[in-house]
């Protein structure tokens, strides 16, 4: 099935993604849209998806991409992915919900509605999903996305998570006395999530898939060393003081680049490298290289309890920097969280490379009856006040 739009005489056919037939054109297409941002004058991030351009939602339990093609040649102009799931929305209820990333145009074929058509078609196949919100995430300064999504297709602006950014060293980070850190089995780890997120939004069902997948390097917890010999995980009572997280390898999807500085920033970035290299007594906090392409771990179920917990979650990140740090070209840990959540102060990062407002747009597609709520739950989430301060940020969704 496809839709067809006229367009300077022309049409436009929006149909699904073919690996075949549309790889090397989805591929070329989007580096034209990187370029194009690289060139705006401004520092920019570039993304390189690592092989197939389907590969990033293949980890939904559903998922599609459209291509959108244009003219008699019909040449691939547009690009969408979305991928569906279901999730917490506070208070224990869930909602299926669809993200959707990854809308590029090509920068010679804007303003003929591709865009609009293209999020129109996934939101169909969504409501054939049965699902009842779509949700999509943006920079707060990226004003074409913004105004489409919410000017043209109907979309609020929902939630703005801060995501926090730390660069990975040449050295070792010292991890906190009297801490032990002690690995999770994949299991273990989703009961004790599925508890402590229960009432957090956009926490996964399917966390089980997401711990067990070859992606995700491991869940942690920190406590106290006296804690430890009191702790019997297989009790299922968690210790009045600990902090968790799990490290998520971007690395085999996907690698970022840094373009577009300039001459005295890239200088800096280099010196502090090569100072680091003469003194590496002094452990100096030197700048990986950002201008190649690097990867990053990004951390998500970070939470924390009990007195020094704060500690107890420095303590974890620093062991998640280390892993990075082993881990030849990984250039930075991130992280995000609700502006709200706690543990945003616990979490080490450089404001320079962190931006305070990742801005998170919802639009309502149907009304599921999954989720059902005999209490007085409003039946509409983005009308209804936000039940909690956390956020669970799904890896997938990075």
């Amino acid at each position: 099935m496809s839709l067809r739009i006229a367009a300077d005489n022309y049409s436009v056919v929006v149909r699904e993604y073919d690996e075949e037939r549309d790889k090397v054109a989805v591929e070329e297409m989007e580096r034209r849209c990187e370029f194009e941002q690289q060139g705006a004058g401004s520092p920019s991030l570039v993304t390189d998806l690592m092989g197939d351009p389907i590969s990033r939602i293949r980890l939904f339990p559903s998922h599609l991409m459209l291509v959108a093609e244009y003219g008699v040649e019909r040449e691939v102009v547009g690009v969408i992915r979305g991928g569906v799931k279901t999730v917490t929305r506070g208070k224990s209820v869930y909602a299926k919900v669809a993200y959707v990333l990854g809308l590029r145009v090509s920068p010679t074929h804007r303003r003929l509605g591709v865009g609009a058509k293209l999020v129109q078609k996934i939101e169909e196949w969504c409501v054939r999903q049965g699902v009842e919100y779509a949700y999509m995430a943006t920079d707060c300064t990226n004003e074409a996305s913004i105004n489409l999504f919410t000017l043209k297709c109907g979309y609020t602006k929902f939630r703005t998570p801060t995501v926090l950014v730390h660069p990975v060293h040449a050295h070792y980070k010292t991890l906190g006395s009297n801490i032990a850190i002690v690995g999770l089995p994949p299991r273990l780890a989703g009961s004790i999530y599925r508890r402590i997120f229960a009432n957090s939004e956009f926490f996964p069902k399917d966390i089980d898939t997401i711990l067990s997948n070859k992606l995700n390097l491991g869940t942690f917890i920190a406590l106290p060393k006296t804690s430890l010999p009191k702790w019997d995980p297989k009790i299922g009572i968690l210790p009045s003081n600990f902090a968790i997280l799990s490290v998520w390898n971007t690395k085999e999807v996907f690698k970022l680049q840094v373009k577009g500085v300039s001459a005295l920033t890239y200088a800096c970035c280099v010196g502090s490298r090569i100072l680091d290299a003469w003194l590496p007594w002094l452990n100096l906090p030197s700048i990986p290289d950002f201008f190649g392409q690097f990867g990053v771990y990004f951390l998500f179920g970070l939470h924390m309890e009990g007195k020094g917990a704060s500690r107890l979650m420095k303590s974890l990140c620093s062991f998640a920097h280390n892993m990075a740090r082993d881990d030849d070209g990984c250039g930075a840990i991130v992280a995000e969280v609700g502006h709200r959540d706690p543990v945003r102060e616990a979490i080490p990062h450089w404001r320079k490379f962190s931006w305070a407002e990742d801005l998170w747009c919802i639009k309502k597609l149907t009304t599921a009856e999954e989720g059902a709520n005999e209490s007085c739950e409003p039946s509409d989430w983005i009308k209804s006040r936000s039940s909690s301060s956390v956020i669970f940020v799904d890896p997938r969704d990075f």
